[in-house]
């Protein structure tokens, strides 16, 4: 014998508890409104993984203590976040923190004494020597005018492809780094 059995619906209202209070929804908005573009998107991405962080604690945002704070630092070392990107979140909370303070939305700042991760201040970066440089540049000037002024563009300026050209490399670009190789091969400079 079967039995089967009947639901019916819930008529319980589920009361939604507000993430922010009415003070720190105020403080993220002044805060990030300082800045704007992609300095803009940075900080709101670290503030949002640092309120998210708060919320799997039951933390409110104006809550957190240094303590806390730290322990947020540490759990993103322990997902393998880089050095720079744990710092730059720190440095996003302690400037949020700071900001309210100044607003007189917070006493003091929880932030102020965090202890950031130390950073090598070396660079890494690959790039070309002097003499590198030199040679690139007389390659460049064999081609046609508009190699040369390209090539000679960015490294007189340290500027990047898409800094040059406006995001998309198109003709120059491919055409000025063959020909490159191509009279880099020709001059012995290889």
């Amino acid at each position: 014998m079967s039995t089967t059995t009947t639901s019916s619906p819930s008529t319980a209202v589920a009361v939604a508890e507000p993430v922010f209070t009415n003070a720190e929804r105020l403080a993220l908005a002044g805060f990030l409104a300082g800045y704007t573009g992609l300095t803009r998107e940075a900080y709101a991405l670290d503030l949002r993984q640092f309120t998210a962080w708060c919320q799997q604690r039951r933390l409110q945002l104006f809550q957190a203590r240094r303590a806390g704070i730290e322990c947020f630092a540490r759990d993103l070392e322990a997902k393998g976040r880089a050095r720079a990107t744990v710092t730059r979140r720190l440095c996003t909370i302690a400037g949020f923190c700071k900001d309210a303070v100044g607003e007189e939305l917070l006493d003091h700042s929880p932030a102020a004494h965090v202890r950031r991760p130390r950073l090598d201040y070396e660079s890494h970066a690959t790039g070309l020597d002097r003499n590198e440089l030199g040679a690139m540049l007389v390659a460049a000037g064999l081609g046609t005018a508009a190699e040369h002024a390209l090539i000679s563009l960015l490294a007189l300026n340290g500027l990047r492809v898409s800094e040059a050209t406006g995001a998309d490399i198109g003709r120059f670009g491919r055409t000025a780094l063959r020909s490159f190789g191509r009279e880099q091969t020709s001059a012995g400079l290889e």
